[in-house]
């Protein structure tokens, strides 16, 4: 009889447990229904803004992996990433470090509130700590102080730093950083001051 009622015990204290652990388990959810909801919320916007939260291949990728595609996919999601960058013509990826930090603290462009001729800017400080005098940064992404110093101004460095902000999934599938190039956010140009910032000696990032 002891053992009977410990074994009772035992069966109501776990039972709650159980069924508590049960109640945490995700729910799936129907892909399909998730797109028709985000496609109903933008009903009324421009054509621009209608692509923007359509699903490429790479996005489906990462979003069914939890960003952490396996190692076939991880492949084909660099391989296709890669192929999307767009070098510029005479190979120099190191433009105007000045103009290349007014981009990365220049935050407007591409909003609502926006005009369509408003410049824009990669907002960059809002994730790095690029020039060491700045005081006012995010830290999302790792500091970017020394950049190009650090890499030895390697060319095959700054090269790999075009690609990385044109479209950083070319290097790192699934980043969460935009990808600037890839969706024309940001001009080939701007993209190269910004390298520009990051690589350029007489730049205070290497300073």
């Amino acid at each position: 009889m002891k053992k009977l009622l410990i074994l009772a015990g035992f069966v109501t204290l776990a039972l709650p447990v159980a069924v508590s652990l049960n109640a945490q388990q995700p729910q799936k959810i129907d892909p399909t229904i998730v797109d028709r909801y985000v496609a109903a919320t933008w009903k009324s916007t421009n054509e621009e803004w209608k692509k923007r939260v359509t699903q490429d291949e790479t996005q489906r990728v990462c979003t069914a992996t939890d960003n952490n595609p396996p190692g076939a996919e991880f492949d084909k999601v660099l391989a296709r990433e890669l192929a999307t960058v767009v070098f510029p013509a005479d190979g120099n990826v190191v433009g105007d470090w000045k103009k290349g930090e007014q981009v990365a603290q220049r935050g407007t462009g591409g909003q609502f509130s926006d005009a369509a001729e408003t410049v824009r800017g990669g907002n960059c400080y809002a994730c790095h700590q690029i020039a060491p005098r700045e005081v006012s940064y995010g830290t999302l992404g790792p500091s970017l102080t020394n950049y190009g110093r650090d890499r030895k101004f390697d060319k095959d460095e700054a090269k790999k730093t075009f690609s990385k902000i044109y479209n950083a999934m070319s290097l790192v599938p699934c980043s969460q950083m935009p990808r600037f190039g890839y969706h024309q956010f940001l001009t080939q140009e701007q993209i190269k001051d910004v390298v520009g910032l990051l690589f350029d000696p007489e730049s205070p990032v290497n300073k």
